[in-house]
């Protein structure tokens, strides 16, 4: 996309970093607290959202180094900073990654207790994930017949978006953003709904 590698693949990590990190510990965040889970009472919703909450910081600090990226690449100045309107979107990539992750985080959460053969799944879910999102690719070198498919990978949507608002990539976000943002959705409300029916037997079962 005409950008230097580096910064490109870096803009690609970021919200890539967030979403695996966030996923992987609300994923574990039910049977990494089972003294909690079992002795208090509590809504246990708290854990995997608060896991997803807390990678956020991580994130603005890694930013941070994205600023310095940026200056070296000449795409700042160091004296004055070049605000572009697509930059006020990405608050809503930021938000579309962590909801992709509480909701997929939900589902496997709820299954971790039940089933702890699902903490061995969990990593190969996450680098099979990192494969199929453009990290270290352009979505230009998917053909254009299988886009839209590929957009039902939420975190497609949100790589693109970081750069599109970022770097200028020149793949603004259209009905490809509407697919990811309605599967992210779409994990979200039904992993609440399995959280909650499974909620009541947290406490016996872990």
């Amino acid at each position: 996309d005409g950008m230097p590698y580096p910064i490109f693949s870096y803009v690609g990590l970021l919200p890539w970093t967030l979403f695996a990190n966030a996923l992987n510990n609300a994923s574990r965040s039910l049977v990494g607290n089972q003294n909690m889970v079992t002795k208090i009472y509590f809504p246990r919703l708290v854990l995997p959202l608060a896991s997803v909450v807390a990678g956020v910081v991580d994130f603005l600090i890694a930013f941070l180094v994205l600023i310095g990226m940026m200056i070296y690449y000449n795409l700042i100045g160091v004296t004055h900073l070049t605000l572009r309107w697509e930059m006020l979107t990405l608050p809503l990539y930021l938000l579309l990654a962590l909801v992709t992750a509480l909701g997929v985080a939900l589902w496997l959460s709820a299954l971790f207790v039940k089933y702890r053969d699902v903490g061995y799944i969990i990593p190969f879910l996450s680098e099979f994930w990192k494969f199929v999102s453009p990290i270290a690719y352009s979505t230009t070198l998917v053909p254009e017949k299988w886009q839209l498919i590929y957009a039902i990978n939420p975190m497609a949507g949100v790589v693109n978006g970081f750069r599109w608002a970022l770097l200028g990539a020149p793949t603004p976000p259209d009905i490809r953003l509407l697919a990811s943002a309605g599967v992210a959705l779409f994990l979200l409300i039904s992993g609440l709904f399995y959280f909650r029916r499974m909620e009541k037997t947290f406490a016996d079962t872990i």
